[in-house]
């Protein structure tokens, strides 16, 4: 009797010796594991929204990854979302390719699947791009440091400063790496953050709940340099989040109906611009004038009265 196509074992392609064939299976989801130490996150996003409705209409076309595990089971290389989205329809199975691999080779094969996602965290990638490291050079394929990071940026198609940066992101405290996430600290000033030690990210942290800010790349450099110096105490970290940056200044915002009726009909924007920096400097010349007859009579009755006190 000819089985239900959902049973069937379908050949997929030749294994790396050449003697047998992988083939697609569908697995129970409860006999699927997620990866040891997974870096990318499955929330409940918009992305994970559009996948579950990709499989309500047309099943799950791409199949998942998974090794088997020795104590039974399959640990999932990629596919995670594909699994959430799966017990999220209350399905019972999913289509899986499984292949033996070793922890080493289950690590890159894992790193490489997630980075060809559409959206991916800064976190993400920094983790990710930490584990496929460590295991290039636990497989001893690069003989040093700098040869693993030439891999790894190879096979991202990306620089290799640009891995040595993300991998930085790894030695922050979880609390400033979420707001790396939330895009309220940037790149640049995050890696200079990420050399201070837990003791001074801690501090770090209070001061910016205190302040409400985040520090700029400027005071990340400074942060960094005292830190590196040994000199960085808690009151220069409060002292300098208690700064105030240029892009937290209240801004003043003019409606053109404000102004316009200063100006002719056919001025361009350049010559609204030049006769509003020239008459704020007539202002300010203005104002300078006063403060000086203010000064200068100031001066003079001073000095009246001290004469009649000199009087017999």
């Amino acid at each position: 009797m000819t089985k239900p196509k959902s049973d069937l074992a379908l050949p997929v392609g030749r294994a790396r010796d050449g003697a047998k064939q992988e083939i697609v299976q569908n697995i129970p989801l409860q006999q699927l594991r997620p990866f040891h130490n997974h870096p990318i996150k499955t929330d409940n996003n918009a992305e994970l929204e559009r996948l579950i409705e990709s499989i309500r209409q047309v099943g799950t076309i791409a199949p998942a990854l998974a090794r088997p595990l020795p104590n039974g089971g399959y640990e999932l290389i990629s596919g995670h979302r594909r699994l959430a989205a799966c017990r999220a329809l209350g399905l019972e199975t999913m289509p899986v390719i499984l292949r033996a691999m070793n922890d080493d080779e289950a690590v890159i094969a894992m790193v490489d699947a997630n980075l060809q996602r559409e959206t991916i965290l800064p976190s993400e990638k920094a983790f990710a791009y930490k584990m496929k490291l460590d295991a290039i050079k636990h497989q001893g394929k690069a003989s040093a440091p700098m040869v693993s990071r030439r891999v790894v940026a190879a096979d991202a198609h990306t620089s290799e400063a640009q891995v040595q940066r993300y991998i930085r992101l790894t030695n922050l405290l979880p609390a400033l790496l979420e707001r790396v996430d939330a895009g309220q600290i940037a790149m640049s000033p995050a890696v200079e953050l990420s050399y201070l030690s837990k003791d001074e990210q801690a501090m770090l942290l209070d001061a910016m709940e205190q302040n409400d800010c985040t520090p700029s790349h400027a005071q990340s450099i400074r942060l960094k340099k005292l830190s590196q110096a040994g000199r960085l105490r808690a009151e220069d970290i409060y002292a300098m989040m208690a700064e105030q940056k240029p892009n937290q200044r209240e801004q003043i915002k003019l409606r053109w109906d404000d102004f316009c009726r200063y100006f002719p009909t056919d001025y361009t924007d350049e010559q609204i611009k030049r006769d509003i920096v020239q008459g704020l400097e007539l202002l300010r010349r203005q104002r300078a004038q006063n403060r000086d007859a203010r000064l200068s009579g100031t001066s003079k009755r001073t000095g009246r009265a001290g004469s009649k006190e000199k009087q017999p």
